[in-house]
Protein backbone atom coordinates (compact mmCIF):
# COMPACT_ATOMS: atom_id res chain seq x y z
CA UNK A 1 0.00 0.00 0.00
CA UNK A 2 1.38 3.36 -1.03
CA UNK A 3 1.83 6.26 1.35
CA UNK A 4 -0.87 8.26 -0.33
CA UNK A 5 -3.41 5.37 0.42
CA UNK A 6 -2.21 4.58 3.85
CA UNK A 7 -2.58 8.37 4.59
CA UNK A 8 -6.29 7.83 3.06
CA UNK A 9 -7.01 4.56 5.07
CA UNK A 10 -5.97 6.00 8.78
CA UNK A 11 -8.45 9.60 7.59
CA UNK A 12 -11.46 7.64 7.00
CA UNK A 13 -10.71 5.61 10.02
CA UNK A 14 -9.74 8.17 12.43
CA UNK A 15 -12.54 10.14 10.80
CA UNK A 16 -15.60 8.29 11.18
CA UNK A 17 -14.23 7.96 14.98
CA UNK A 18 -13.87 11.36 15.89
CA UNK A 19 -17.74 11.54 14.46
CA UNK A 20 -19.23 8.45 16.16
CA UNK A 21 -19.65 10.42 19.69
CA UNK A 22 -21.84 13.16 17.47
CA UNK A 23 -24.31 10.41 16.34
CA UNK A 24 -24.39 8.06 19.61
CA UNK A 25 -23.70 10.67 22.47
CA UNK A 26 -22.20 10.29 25.40
CA UNK A 27 -22.96 6.93 26.49
CA UNK A 28 -20.19 5.68 28.56
CA UNK A 29 -20.50 2.05 27.53
CA UNK A 30 -20.36 2.93 24.22
CA UNK A 31 -17.29 5.64 24.65
CA UNK A 32 -15.36 3.70 26.80
CA UNK A 33 -15.20 0.65 23.95
CA UNK A 34 -14.35 3.26 21.31
CA UNK A 35 -11.38 4.88 23.76
CA UNK A 36 -10.11 1.15 23.87
CA UNK A 37 -10.12 0.95 20.29
CA UNK A 38 -7.76 3.93 20.06
CA UNK A 39 -5.67 2.23 22.88
CA UNK A 40 -5.24 -1.10 21.05
CA UNK A 41 -4.72 0.52 17.85
CA UNK A 42 -1.33 1.69 18.71
CA UNK A 43 -0.47 -1.48 21.15
CA UNK A 44 -1.13 -3.50 18.05
CA UNK A 45 0.37 -1.73 15.19
CA UNK A 46 3.43 -1.51 17.03
CA UNK A 47 3.31 -5.66 17.54
CA UNK A 48 2.90 -5.42 13.89
CA UNK A 49 5.80 -3.27 12.90
CA UNK A 50 8.15 -6.19 15.22
CA UNK A 51 6.42 -9.10 13.85
CA UNK A 52 5.09 -8.47 10.44
CA UNK A 53 7.96 -5.63 9.25
CA UNK A 54 11.20 -6.47 11.21
CA UNK A 55 10.40 -10.22 11.21
CA UNK A 56 11.50 -10.11 15.11
CA UNK A 57 8.64 -12.65 16.80
CA UNK A 58 8.41 -11.00 20.13
CA UNK A 59 5.74 -11.66 22.70
CA UNK A 60 6.36 -9.05 24.84
CA UNK A 61 4.72 -6.23 23.12
CA UNK A 62 1.79 -6.44 26.62
CA UNK A 63 4.61 -6.35 29.14
CA UNK A 64 5.89 -3.21 27.26
CA UNK A 65 2.59 -1.44 27.69
CA UNK A 66 2.14 -2.29 31.42
CA UNK A 67 5.39 -1.32 31.97
CA UNK A 68 4.79 2.20 30.68
CA UNK A 69 1.58 2.00 32.57
CA UNK A 70 3.14 1.20 35.77
CA UNK A 71 6.60 3.71 35.29
CA UNK A 72 4.04 6.32 34.06
CA UNK A 73 1.70 6.17 37.47
CA UNK A 74 4.12 5.52 39.78
CA UNK A 75 5.71 8.51 39.10
CA UNK A 76 2.42 11.02 39.61
CA UNK A 77 1.25 8.55 42.64
CA UNK A 78 4.37 8.74 44.40
CA UNK A 79 7.04 11.32 42.99
CA UNK A 80 3.71 14.17 42.25
CA UNK A 81 5.14 14.27 38.72
CA UNK A 82 2.54 15.68 36.09
CA UNK A 83 0.80 13.32 34.24
CA UNK A 84 1.73 14.65 31.27
CA UNK A 85 5.20 14.74 31.99
CA UNK A 86 4.86 11.05 33.55
CA UNK A 87 3.41 9.54 30.42
CA UNK A 88 6.22 11.18 28.23
CA UNK A 89 8.90 9.44 30.50
CA UNK A 90 7.23 6.44 31.24
CA UNK A 91 7.47 5.87 27.38
CA UNK A 92 11.42 6.69 27.76
CA UNK A 93 11.73 4.19 30.48
CA UNK A 94 9.60 1.67 27.92
CA UNK A 95 11.84 2.51 25.33
CA UNK A 96 15.25 1.96 27.80
CA UNK A 97 13.45 -1.61 28.61
CA UNK A 98 12.91 -2.18 24.99
CA UNK A 99 16.46 -2.27 24.02
CA UNK A 100 17.39 -4.21 27.19
CA UNK A 101 15.52 -6.78 26.09
CA UNK A 102 16.85 -6.31 22.46
CA UNK A 103 20.04 -6.70 23.38
CA UNK A 104 20.02 -10.25 23.83
CA UNK A 105 17.63 -10.91 21.70
CA UNK A 106 20.13 -10.01 18.98
CA UNK A 107 21.80 -13.22 19.28
CA UNK A 108 18.84 -15.14 19.16
CA UNK A 109 16.37 -15.94 16.08
CA UNK A 110 12.88 -17.19 15.08
CA UNK A 111 11.43 -19.25 18.61
CA UNK A 112 13.92 -18.47 21.02
CA UNK A 113 13.20 -14.42 21.03
CA UNK A 114 9.61 -15.55 21.17
CA UNK A 115 10.81 -17.09 24.52
CA UNK A 116 12.74 -14.60 25.93
CA UNK A 117 9.99 -12.02 25.42
CA UNK A 118 7.35 -14.05 26.31
CA UNK A 119 9.48 -15.15 29.63
CA UNK A 120 9.95 -10.97 29.92
CA UNK A 121 5.71 -10.84 30.26
CA UNK A 122 5.47 -14.05 32.33
CA UNK A 123 8.18 -12.52 35.00
CA UNK A 124 6.83 -9.02 34.98
CA UNK A 125 3.60 -10.17 36.86
CA UNK A 126 5.30 -11.81 40.12
CA UNK A 127 7.87 -8.78 39.74
CA UNK A 128 5.34 -6.33 40.10
CA UNK A 129 2.90 -8.43 42.50
CA UNK A 130 6.39 -8.86 44.94
CA UNK A 131 8.46 -7.27 47.73
CA UNK A 132 9.86 -5.51 44.44
CA UNK A 133 7.03 -4.42 42.75
CA UNK A 134 5.24 -2.91 46.27
CA UNK A 135 8.75 -1.12 47.18
CA UNK A 136 8.76 0.76 43.92
CA UNK A 137 5.30 1.25 44.43
CA UNK A 138 3.16 -0.70 42.62
CA UNK A 139 0.72 -1.70 45.02
CA UNK A 140 1.51 -5.00 44.89
CA UNK A 141 -1.51 -7.62 44.28
CA UNK A 142 -3.95 -4.29 44.63
CA UNK A 143 -2.16 -2.51 41.86
CA UNK A 144 -2.64 1.56 41.94
CA UNK A 145 -5.91 2.39 42.77
CA UNK A 146 -5.54 6.46 43.04
CA UNK A 147 -3.80 7.31 40.21
CA UNK A 148 -4.14 11.54 39.02
CA UNK A 149 -5.77 12.53 35.56
CA UNK A 150 -4.15 13.91 32.55
CA UNK A 151 -4.51 17.51 33.14
CA UNK A 152 -3.89 20.36 30.87
CA UNK A 153 -4.93 24.10 31.15
CA UNK A 154 -6.22 23.55 34.22
CA UNK A 155 -9.31 21.04 32.68
CA UNK A 156 -9.40 17.04 33.89
CA UNK A 157 -9.40 14.50 31.26
CA UNK A 158 -11.26 11.85 33.03
CA UNK A 159 -14.22 9.07 32.57
CA UNK A 160 -16.31 11.68 33.93
CA UNK A 161 -15.68 14.26 31.27
CA UNK A 162 -15.86 11.20 28.47
CA UNK A 163 -16.15 13.10 25.23
CA UNK A 164 -13.45 15.68 25.70
CA UNK A 165 -11.10 12.62 26.97
CA UNK A 166 -12.05 10.48 23.82
CA UNK A 167 -10.68 13.43 21.86
CA UNK A 168 -7.51 13.68 23.35
CA UNK A 169 -6.84 10.11 23.65
CA UNK A 170 -7.80 10.39 19.59
CA UNK A 171 -5.58 12.81 19.49
CA UNK A 172 -2.75 10.87 20.86
CA UNK A 173 -3.77 7.57 19.15
CA UNK A 174 -3.82 9.53 15.92
CA UNK A 175 -0.22 10.62 16.35
CA UNK A 176 1.37 7.59 16.95
CA UNK A 177 -0.40 6.21 14.24
CA UNK A 178 0.78 8.54 11.99
CA UNK A 179 4.73 8.08 13.18
CA UNK A 180 4.65 4.30 12.43
CA UNK A 181 3.22 4.92 8.92
CA UNK A 182 6.15 7.65 7.99
CA UNK A 183 9.07 5.22 10.21
CA UNK A 184 7.30 2.16 7.79
CA UNK A 185 7.79 4.16 4.36
CA UNK A 186 10.80 5.86 5.13
CA UNK A 187 14.71 4.49 4.60
CA UNK A 188 14.12 2.52 8.39
CA UNK A 189 11.05 0.66 6.89
CA UNK A 190 13.00 -0.62 4.29
CA UNK A 191 16.04 -1.74 6.55
CA UNK A 192 13.17 -3.47 8.49
CA UNK A 193 11.72 -5.41 5.64
CA UNK A 194 15.06 -6.02 4.53
CA UNK A 195 16.78 -7.38 7.33
CA UNK A 196 13.66 -9.59 7.41
CA UNK A 197 13.57 -10.84 3.88
CA UNK A 198 17.38 -11.84 3.88
CA UNK A 199 19.39 -10.34 7.16
CA UNK A 200 22.74 -11.63 5.14
CA UNK A 201 22.10 -9.86 2.04
CA UNK A 202 20.76 -6.55 4.00
CA UNK A 203 23.85 -6.55 5.67
CA UNK A 204 26.23 -6.75 2.17
CA UNK A 205 24.27 -3.68 1.61
CA UNK A 206 25.47 -1.59 4.64
CA UNK A 207 22.28 -2.14 6.86
CA UNK A 208 23.42 -2.60 10.09
CA UNK A 209 21.15 -5.34 11.70
CA UNK A 210 22.29 -4.54 15.64
CA UNK A 211 21.28 -1.23 14.91
CA UNK A 212 18.07 -1.53 13.15
CA UNK A 213 17.11 -4.54 15.60
CA UNK A 214 17.38 -2.27 18.48
CA UNK A 215 16.03 0.78 16.93
CA UNK A 216 12.94 -1.17 16.37
CA UNK A 217 12.63 -2.27 19.77
CA UNK A 218 12.66 1.09 20.90
CA UNK A 219 10.47 3.17 18.97
CA UNK A 220 7.97 0.36 19.11
CA UNK A 221 8.64 0.29 23.07
CA UNK A 222 8.45 3.93 23.37
CA UNK A 223 5.26 4.40 21.22
CA UNK A 224 3.43 1.39 23.73
CA UNK A 225 4.50 3.03 26.80
CA UNK A 226 3.59 6.23 26.00
CA UNK A 227 -0.19 4.85 25.43
CA UNK A 228 -0.21 2.68 28.29
CA UNK A 229 0.59 6.06 30.20
CA UNK A 230 -2.55 7.19 29.11
CA UNK A 231 -4.21 4.39 29.67
CA UNK A 232 -3.61 4.05 33.18
CA UNK A 233 -4.13 7.52 33.53
CA UNK A 234 -7.52 7.47 31.62
CA UNK A 235 -9.28 4.91 33.94
CA UNK A 236 -7.27 5.45 37.02
CA UNK A 237 -6.48 2.11 38.34
CA UNK A 238 -3.64 -0.41 37.08
CA UNK A 239 -3.91 -4.05 38.17
CA UNK A 240 -1.49 -6.99 37.39
CA UNK A 241 -4.49 -9.19 35.73
CA UNK A 242 -3.71 -7.04 32.79
CA UNK A 243 -0.78 -9.60 31.62
CA UNK A 244 -3.08 -12.41 32.16
CA UNK A 245 -3.31 -14.20 28.75
CA UNK A 246 -6.78 -13.15 28.11
CA UNK A 247 -5.26 -9.74 26.93
CA UNK A 248 -2.69 -11.57 25.10
CA UNK A 249 -4.86 -13.80 23.14
CA UNK A 250 -7.07 -10.74 22.26
CA UNK A 251 -4.29 -8.47 21.13
CA UNK A 252 -3.34 -11.35 19.06
CA UNK A 253 -6.63 -11.75 17.44
CA UNK A 254 -6.55 -8.01 16.18
CA UNK A 255 -3.17 -8.42 14.35
CA UNK A 256 -4.38 -11.26 12.42
CA UNK A 257 -7.42 -9.77 11.92
CA UNK A 258 -6.19 -6.81 10.53
CA UNK A 259 -3.11 -9.10 8.61
CA UNK A 260 0.13 -9.16 9.65
CA UNK A 261 2.41 -6.83 7.74
CA UNK A 262 -0.25 -5.29 6.09
CA UNK A 263 -0.35 -1.92 8.08
CA UNK A 264 -2.59 -0.04 8.78
CA UNK A 265 -4.56 -3.42 9.27
CA UNK A 266 -3.51 -3.55 12.73
CA UNK A 267 -5.45 -0.25 13.29
CA UNK A 268 -8.48 -2.22 11.88
CA UNK A 269 -8.27 -4.82 13.47
CA UNK A 270 -8.30 -3.78 16.75
CA UNK A 271 -11.45 -2.07 15.96
CA UNK A 272 -13.05 -4.68 14.80
CA UNK A 273 -11.83 -6.99 17.69
CA UNK A 274 -12.34 -4.78 20.31
CA UNK A 275 -16.19 -4.40 19.52
CA UNK A 276 -16.65 -7.60 18.76
CA UNK A 277 -14.87 -8.68 22.03
CA UNK A 278 -17.28 -6.75 24.00
CA UNK A 279 -19.96 -8.37 21.65
CA UNK A 280 -18.85 -11.33 23.10
CA UNK A 281 -19.06 -10.59 26.99
CA UNK A 282 -22.10 -12.74 27.71
CA UNK A 283 -20.42 -15.85 26.88
CA UNK A 284 -18.08 -15.28 30.19
CA UNK A 285 -15.57 -18.03 30.59
CA UNK A 286 -16.36 -19.08 26.77
CA UNK A 287 -15.00 -15.72 25.33
CA UNK A 288 -11.45 -16.91 25.99
CA UNK A 289 -12.27 -20.21 24.29
CA UNK A 290 -14.01 -18.67 21.22
CA UNK A 291 -11.38 -15.76 20.84
CA UNK A 292 -8.80 -19.10 20.57
CA UNK A 293 -10.70 -20.58 17.82
CA UNK A 294 -11.72 -17.39 15.58
CA UNK A 295 -7.36 -16.97 15.83
CA UNK A 296 -7.31 -20.68 13.88
CA UNK A 297 -10.15 -19.65 11.12
CA UNK A 298 -8.17 -16.21 11.13
CA UNK A 299 -4.96 -18.18 9.80
CA UNK A 300 -6.74 -20.50 7.71
CA UNK A 301 -9.41 -18.71 6.14
CA UNK A 302 -7.43 -14.95 6.04
CA UNK A 303 -3.78 -15.84 6.59
CA UNK A 304 -3.59 -11.83 5.03
CA UNK A 305 -6.66 -10.96 6.78
CA UNK A 306 -8.72 -8.09 5.96
CA UNK A 307 -5.87 -5.97 5.26
CA UNK A 308 -4.68 -8.56 2.69
CA UNK A 309 -8.52 -8.71 0.62
CA UNK A 310 -8.35 -4.94 0.25
CA UNK A 311 -4.63 -4.90 -0.83
CA UNK A 312 -5.75 -7.62 -3.63
CA UNK A 313 -8.44 -5.37 -4.57
CA UNK A 314 -5.95 -2.41 -4.96
CA UNK A 315 -3.89 -4.45 -6.82
CA UNK A 316 -6.14 -5.81 -9.07
CA UNK A 317 -7.33 -2.43 -9.58
CA UNK A 318 -4.21 -1.28 -10.43
CA UNK A 319 -3.69 -4.04 -12.68
CA UNK A 320 -7.22 -3.08 -15.08
CA UNK A 321 -5.73 0.43 -14.95
CA UNK A 322 -2.32 -0.67 -16.73
CA UNK A 323 -3.88 -3.05 -18.91
CA UNK A 324 -6.58 -0.28 -20.21
CA UNK A 325 -3.90 1.93 -20.97
CA UNK A 326 -1.58 -0.50 -22.41
CA UNK A 327 -4.57 -0.59 -25.12
CA UNK A 328 -4.61 2.98 -25.43
CA UNK A 329 -1.35 2.70 -26.18
CA UNK A 330 0.67 4.16 -23.64
CA UNK A 331 1.36 2.22 -20.37
CA UNK A 332 2.20 4.37 -17.21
Amino acid sequence: MSLKQMIVFIGVSYGIMALLPILVGDIPFIMNILVMCLIWAVVASCWDVMMGFAGIFSFGQVAFFVIGAYCSAILSVSHGITPTVAIVLGGVFTAGMGVLVGLPCLRLAGPYIALVTFGVHMALQPLLRGEIGIAIGSGGALGLLTIPPISLFGYDFTTNNIVPTFYLILLISLACILAIMFMIKSYWGNAFLALKDSEEFAMSLGISAFKYKLMVFAITSFLTGIIGGVYGHFYGVLSVRMLDLDLFSILMVMILAGGLGHFPGAVLGSFLVVAGSELMAPLGAYRAVTMGALVVILVLALPDGVMGILFKWLNKGNTDNQVVNHSNGSVH
